[in-house]
């Protein structure tokens, strides 16, 4: 089963098996499906480590499996991102020990007290970066990193486009890509959103339902178009997404919050000869150097406070379903967290 859980016998437990509280889905649908359980975490296997959980980071990818949209076998315990401690250490496993504060992003099972994980898929927490900001910024800003790092080059002087830059991770990019010299323009969807943008001073905050951003993207441009358009709205945005870029400009394509895109014909890229990529964190991380370069360059800018974490919501293991009405919503800034009992470790 996904995440290391098995289902309870209390009659089969032993010694070395551990109960633990987990949030899993039975059947894909709403957030209702979504409940709490207790299941048998089995000893960590050869290259495993046990953690126990602190902060669980909810993501939209979570909704995406809890409704059939990216499938899971079912069931499922939900989640893919989390900080904790190390408590035990499976055969062979020599990166690790006892008590290390670790965290990890895109390994599904993460909606549990406690987990099993590979440990080449874990990386160490810098004493500076405490469980809830780790928890908070794994995925979103290791997602940030290979967008403006590796999918496109960000350089001084580029101009770039941000939708939902009021999310997660939408801050984050709107804050690096000031950092790297671009000229952000921040599309959000309301004016409370776009106050807490403000402080991150982009070139131009685009409040979508009063004004169009491809319009905004063409005055801040002089009718050139931006460099780069990053989406992560899907069918609301995308062709508008390919208006906004510069001719031999880039449409990155990286999530789906109103909707997957519809099929479109191909021919379309070409008024502007531009090109279109839809990637994903799993394809930049694969490797191990390329998980730990990754994670290094979010910590460096994380201790050097050139990106700030927005915690906007913080709730317990087991209200899993309201974090998830309240990300569809569109209603959250910043990111959204899970808590489990155990005791919060790290400084900041």
């Amino acid at each position: 089963m996904k995440g290391g859980h098995s289902r309870v016998d209390p009659n089969t437990i032993s010694r070395m098996q551990t109960q633990t509280h987990v949030m899993r889905v039975s059947a894909v649908g709403g957030p209702e499906n979504l409940v709490s359980s207790v299941a048998v975490l089995e000893p960590p296997g050869p290259a495993e480590v046990r953690i126990r959980q602190t902060a669980i980071g909810v993501n939209f990818i979570d909704v995406y499996h809890r409704t059939g949209l990216y499938p899971l076998p079912l069931p499922a315990t939900l989640g893919s991102e989390a900080a904790g401690v190390v408590e035990e250490i499976g055969a062979n496993v020599t990166s690790l020990s006892v008590g290390d504060r670790v965290a990890y992003a895109g390994l599904v099972g993460a909606y549990a007290e406690h987990r099993n994980a590979p440990a080449d898929k874990l990386v160490k927490l810098p004493d500076g970066i405490d469980d809830r900001t780790a928890a908070a910024v794994m995925l979103k800003g290791m997602t940030a990193r290979y967008l403006l790092r590796a999918t496109h080059v960000v350089k001084p002087g580029d101009t770039i486009v941000v939708h939902a830059a009021a999310g997660g991770t939408g801050q984050l990019l709107v804050q690096w890509a000031k950092h790297l010299g671009a000229e952000v323009i921040a599309v959000v969807g309301s004016r409370a959103k776009a106050e807490t943008l403000k402080a991150f001073a982009p070139r131009r905050i685009v409040v979508s339902t009063e004004e169009d951003f491809v319009e905004a993207t063409m005055a801040e441009t002089g009718g050139r178009g931006a460099d780069v358009v990053y989406d992560s709205v899907g069918k609301d945005t995308f062709m508008r997404s390919l208006d906004a870029i510069r001719v031999r400009g880039l449409l990155v394509s990286f999530g789906q919050s109103s909707g997957a895109v519809p099929p479109f014909e191909v021919t379309a890229l070409s008024k502007k000869c531009a090109y279109l990529t839809r990637p994903t964190l799993f394809q930049y991380v694969a490797k191990r150097e390329e998980l730990e370069q990754t994670a290094a360059d979010l910590f460096d800018v994380l201790s050097k406070g050139v990106v700030k974490v927005e915690i906007g919501l913080i709730l317990p293991l087991e209200q899993a379903a309201e974090a998830h009405v309240a990300l569809e919503s569109r209603k959250t800034s910043g990111s959204t967290l899970l808590t489990t009992s155990s005791p919060l470790r790290g400084h900041g």
